[in-house]
């Protein structure tokens, strides 16, 4: 496996860290001002100002990568997820960029599904403006009152009645509900409850709008809310919506849910490398400009043992995932699923060490709003969490390895 960047992907690399230095660390401290400032639940004008300078760059719907889709309207870059990786990582070393490049989760495999599995009517509708930037997207998949890490426990209704749906539940961690853009919903219920297990379960299309749709409340995350963005708990109470709106065909949820967290979990690897790489950075910068004990921190000794632990996990990490992508994009996401297992447990984890020591070294400054750190490491604590808890995919992976013994 040789993981040298070609050209193209150097020259995007090169592209995107001139427009993250031009545009996007500048205006952290805005975004954050904007963030905080009135509503919390809002369009931040920083967003919508540099969505049309990203498009200008040829760096827009970067995730879009080679399908049996590339031929017509829902064509994107045609990247590989090899080649996709690294610009992921840079996207992730400032959290709310990839939105600007509209690369954003759950935008990204919201598209992806209705790219792959969606009719023409329900591409024209909906793929149409989120490739464009111009709405957003949640996912209702998970649910309080059941293991959701196990996705046949979903017991949302999804009731067929003539030429509609009724839908009946309680959903939370719904990704994306509270921005005032995010206008359609992939609702996950169960269509029929004695078909086969892992045949029970639909996707169907949910305007937001729809009557009986109730935003509880947003979830908060170690005491942040993730505004605009949010995660909501939410409830259905009859919601209906024409049948043309399952995705694929009746039953085939699970098959959807697997087909989409695959590269939603290699995108979310990418970005924590990111992020890990910043933490480090601000780390050794912090380290190197404060004075304890009458030498600088990044004198004593615990610190160049940390300094050397953090480097060596990012590139563990990264060799893992690029491996991952490089599989994916030769063998398919089917047989690359052992390596995304992996990486889904390695790159969170890795993140979250690196980020508890950033905080460490920025003493008091760390655990506060000042750094980034805080907010950060309840980002990466979450990805522990997200697509599949560590637990899960450790299962999968010891199975594997056990198989190759029978």
């Amino acid at each position: 496996m040789i993981f040298d960047y070609s050209d193209k992907t150097n020259a995007l690399i090169e592209r995107l860290r001139a427009f993250m230095g031009q545009h996007i660390y500048p205006n952290e401290a805005r975004y954050e001002d904007e963030v905080n400032s009135g509503d919390r639940w809002k369009v931040l004008p920083v967003i919508e100002e540099l969505k049309p300078l990203a498009r200008e760059a040829g760096l827009w719907n970067l995730f879009l990568n080679i399908s049996a889709h590339d031929t017509d309207e829902w064509k994107g870059p045609g990247l590989t997820n090899l080649e996709y990786a690294p610009l992921a990582e840079e996207m992730g070393r400032a959290g709310w960029s990839s939105e600007v490049f509209n690369c954003s989760a759950p935008d990204t495999g919201n598209m992806e599904v209705l790219r792959t599995y969606g009719t023409e009517a329900q591409k024209a509708q909906w793929l149409r403006p989120l490739m464009a930037g111009e709405i957003r997207s949640a996912f209702l998949m998970t649910e309080p009152a059941v293991a959701s890490s196990d996705a046949t426990n979903i017991e949302t209704s999804i009731r067929r009645e003539g030429d509609e749906y009724v839908i009946n539940g309680r959903k939370w961690w719904s990704s994306g509900v509270g921005d005032p853009r995010c206008k359609i919903a992939i609702v996950m219920g169960k269509t029929d409850p004695g078909a086969a297990r892992h045949e029970q379960q639909s996707q169907v299309l949910v305007p937001l709008d729809a009557p009986g749709i109730t935003k509880v409340r947003a979830l908060k995350v170690f005491g942040y809310d993730d505004a605009p963005h949010g995660h909501y708990e939410v409830i259905l109470d009859n919601v209906r919506v024409p049948v043309t709106n399952v995705v694929l065909r009746e039953g085939a949820g699970f098959e959807i849910a697997q087909g989409r967290l695959g590269p939603g979990r290699i995108h979310h690897c990418m970005r924590s490398i990111g992020a890990a790489e910043r933490a480090l950075e601000k780390m050794c910068k912090r380290l190197k400009s404060r004075v304890a004990f009458g030498k600088p921190i990044s004198e004593q000794g615990v610190w160049h043992e940390r300094i050397a632990d953090a480097r060596i996990a990012i590139e563990q990490a990264r060799l893992l995932t690029l491996k991952a992508a490089y599989l994916m994009d030769t063998v398919g996401n089917k047989a690359a699923k052992r390596e995304i297992a992996m990486i889904k447990v390695v790159a969170p984890n890795m993140s979250c060490m690196i980020h508890d020591m950033a905080i460490q070294a920025h003493g008091g400054g760390g655990v506060c709003q000042d750094y980034g750190l805080a907010s950060g490491y309840a980002g990466q604590r979450t990805l522990r969490l997200a697509d599949g808890p560590d637990e899960v995919h450790r299962v999968a992976i010891a199975k594997d390895e056990l198989r190759r013994y029978n």
